[in-house]
């Protein structure tokens, strides 16, 4: 009797593909909201009075909800109990309302005066980050719930090379972010004043947008739940805390977390300052100050998939990591250097790190399903992306108040527009620590794999 070698739909190339891809739209709309506003931080201060403070609290802001109220873990409870499809659509629909405050904080629905507090805070600062608190809860979720899908459709195949499509995707969002909010605020200004909540609402409509398209992913996930005979609504799926017990006693799974933390508070906050730093060490004009930092997601795009096919088929995750992190310590080192002032060794040093952006996630998201059994891995993201949300929390609000008490150089008001200069060496020491501070995990991980066998270093395609 001939063989049926089509068994599900996720044997058929095309349908998993095409699944990534609509995932993949979904998440490169929630991360370019995730950074609009970062190349807009100087005319921020100049047309509306922020300072680095307010804009380094609006960012921590992010973590909030997921850090304090545990939201992330709820999400991979939820996740790991309800399935995707439940998931996914309520993350989408969550970061929509989260933008939507953001939009209307920024652009001053409410009308609050403009010395208006809420809470101790300005009125417009607290509004708008409690809308990115409800958008970093929705776009976190979002993530677990896309990792656990790339696990769903690609384990035992191009895992790596899946998750590192993904992620290249939505860095496409972070270099849009970076690239065109200024360009969009000056097409919409009024009178030679940008309209900084524009690119706010180009956001809003990509949201809507990546929301649809997950809409039609659930009836892919469907199809495929019933060629597998199993119902992730049913008892397999149903949570139990001795779930959690397996995922927290793990040792490499503190271990991947320490490093997810680490590495990404080097990168994710930085990306949140770059062009302010373009503009103040470099000497970039604000309008094109963006351009730079855009080219490091662009590298990632070309580099993360790369590097996701050599672990898929030659192994070496953990040793993939330990280079990713030399090189991130290496990278916040030299743009520490105050005399390294050229805008040439900036771009030089945004295409560096790329490549370092592209090592370390290429290899750690697909490490987890390794250390992790699959049925928890909604948990074990979620408790992931919970840790690292202390330092996407944590790292903007330091960097802003070390900025705003210890780095400004001049501060000076001319025709009613704040011009503010600030000396950007204490926080890219600070960055630059976190690099360090990797590496030491990252040899503990490696350590690690060898002592329980995890197979890190061994290739994901199953021959």
């Amino acid at each position: 009797m001939k063989e049926k070698v089509l068994k599900t739909l996720r044997d058929s190339k095309s349908a998993r593909w095409t699944a990534l891809a609509i995932v993949s739209f979904t998440m490169l709309t929630g991360y370019y909201i995730n950074y609009v506003i970062s190349p807009l931080k100087p005319l921020l201060e100049e047309y509306m009075g922020w300072n680095s403070a307010d804009f380094g609290l609006w960012n921590s802001a992010y973590g909030w909800f997921n850090v304090f109220f545990l939201m992330l873990i709820f999400g991979g409870i939820i996740l790991d109990k309800f399935g995707v499809r439940f998931t996914g659509l309520g993350a989408a629909i969550t970061m929509i309302i989260g933008t939507g405050f953001q939009y209307a904080a920024i652009e001053n629905l409410f009308n609050y005066a403009p010395d208006a507090l809420i809470l101790g805070v300005k009125a417009q600062i607290a509004i708008g980050a409690f809308g990115f608190a409800v958008f970093g809860m929705g776009v976190e979720i979002a993530g677990i719930t896309v990792s656990k899908i790339i696990v769903k459709w690609f384990k035992g195949k191009e895992l790596a090379l899946a998750m590192g499509l993904e992620m290249a995707t939505a860095r496409l969002g972070t270099a849009l972010a970076l690239a065109v909010p200024v360009s969009i605020a000056t097409a919409f200004g009024v009178n030679g004043i940008p309209s900084l909540s524009a690119p706010v609402a180009a956001g809003l409509g990509l949201l809507v947008a990546g929301f649809i398209a997950f809409i039609l992913y659930t009836f892919m996930d469907r199809k495929l739940d019933n060629e597998l005979k199993e119902d992730l609504n049913g008892d397999e799926e149903e949570f139990k805390v001795s779930d959690i017990k397996k995922v927290v006693f793990n040792k490499g799974f503190w271990l991947i977390a320490l490093l997810c933390v680490l590495f990404y508070s080097g990168v994710f906050p930085f990306l949140y300052f770059a062009s302010d730093l373009m503009v103040n060490k470099f000497g970039l004009d604000p309008k094109y100050a963006g351009a730079i930092p855009s080219l490091l997601p662009f590298g990632t795009i070309l580099l993360t998939p790369l590097f996701g096919n050599i672990y898929d088929r030659k192994g070496k995750g953990a040793t993939i990591m330990l280079i990713g992190s030399i090189m991130l310590l290496l990278v916040h080192s030299f743009f520490s250097v105050p005399f390294l002032n050229n805008w040439i060794v900036a771009l030089v040093l945004i295409l560096f790190l790329g490549i370092t952006f592209s090592l370390v996630p290429s290899a750690m998201w697909p490490s987890v399903p390794k250390i992790i059994d699959e049925r928890q891995l909604g948990t074990a993201y979620a408790l992931i992306f919970w840790v690292q949300n202390w330092g996407l929390m944590g790292v903007p609000l330091v960097i802003g108040y070390v900025l705003e008490e210890y780095c400004i150089i001049s501060r000076e008001v001319i025709a009613g527009v704040t011009k503010t200069q600030y000396d950007y060496t204490i926080p890219m020491m600070i960055f630059a620590s976190l690099g360090g501070l990797a590496i030491i995990v990252a040899f503990m991980l490696k350590a690690e794999d060898r002592k329980k066998g995890y197979g890190l270093e061994l290739p994901n395609i199953e021959k």
